[in-house]
């Protein structure tokens, strides 16, 4: 693997040496034309293609091998609070690695999100300095695509977004997912929130709760399950009222970049 040198870009400090270990963060860095100091990644940092090729891997976001990732010798690690342990922060910070905790909870926090990442390259201005022009460029992109999703004068939808099956996990009101939905007027049920943390943000469905005769439409994400089309009866029998379609997963329930991928697909499902 080839690792960063500070002469490519013209730092005379160490160099960030930076561990992704979640996959919408590792796209983000890419974004943020950050790509050559990325030094780790995990199984599930997939994009973008193929340029994560590269990038040694250390497990998944909860199962991180951490004698690997020491190995590797990053200087900062990128976290988020719902996909990584609070275990793995701890033992990243004893190991003098800085924790970089992101927490984005919905589209409109991405000024936020970039800011903190920006922040974290304080120690090499060059590469800030990239990062940030980079970053400006990206929150142009995407606000423009939340200025052209909004709720307003769109018809109210009840939507069961399922994650999960056995059981079936949805997404409490109070998630990236859920907000994101929100720009379309799309509502989504059971009519909880989880907090900022645990499991109460992603409840589970158990089949016999009444409001579900009411939801509108049932979403099928393509990931974390792999939901598909040999899926459709079972949730149709779950809603019987519902348009029921399988979605991008990715396209909207990862931040960054891929936001405005997502918005758009909202605004073709939603039909304008």
């Amino acid at each position: 693997m080839n690792h960063p040198s500070d002469n490519a870009v013209g730092c005379h400090l160490p160099h960030p040496r930076i561990a992704s270990l979640v996959p919408s963060l590792t796209e983000l860095a890419f974004s943020l034309d950050l790509g050559p100091f990325l030094v780790a990644r995990t199984g599930y940092c997939i994009h973008p293609r193929p340029q994560v090729s590269a990038i040694p891997k250390v497990g998944g976001t909860k199962t991180v091998n951490v004698p690997k990732l020491l190995r590797l010798a990053p200087t900062q690690a990128w976290v988020n609070v719902d996909e990584n342990r609070l275990e793995l922060v701890q033992t990243l910070e004893s190991h003098g690695i800085e924790p970089i905790v992101t927490h984005p909870l919905g589209p409109q926090d991405h000024r936020a999100l970039v800011g903190t990442l920006v922040a974290s390259l304080a120690a090499c201005p060059e590469v800030q300095a990239r990062a940030r022009a980079a970053g400006d460029a990206l929150l142009e992109r995407i606000e423009a695509a939340l200025a052209a999703t909004r709720p307003d004068g769109r018809p109210l939808q009840r939507v069961l977004y399922l994650i999960w099956r056995e059981p079936w996990m949805t997404v409490a009101r109070d998630t990236y997912i859920a907000r994101l939905l929100a720009r379309v007027n799309w509502q989504t049920w059971p009519p909880v929130e989880g907090g900022e943390r645990g499991a109460g943000r992603y409840p589970t469905v158990h089949g016999d709760e009444p409001w579900l005769a009411d939801v509108d439409r049932v979403l099928l994400s393509s990931e974390p399950y792999a939901f598909g089309p040999q899926h459709h009866a079972q949730a149709q029998a779950l809603c019987p009222n519902a348009t029921v379609q399988v979605v991008d997963g990715e396209a909207l329930s990862w931040y960054g970049p891929r936001v405005v991928e997502g918005l758009a697909l909202l605004r073709r499902l939603a039909g304008s």
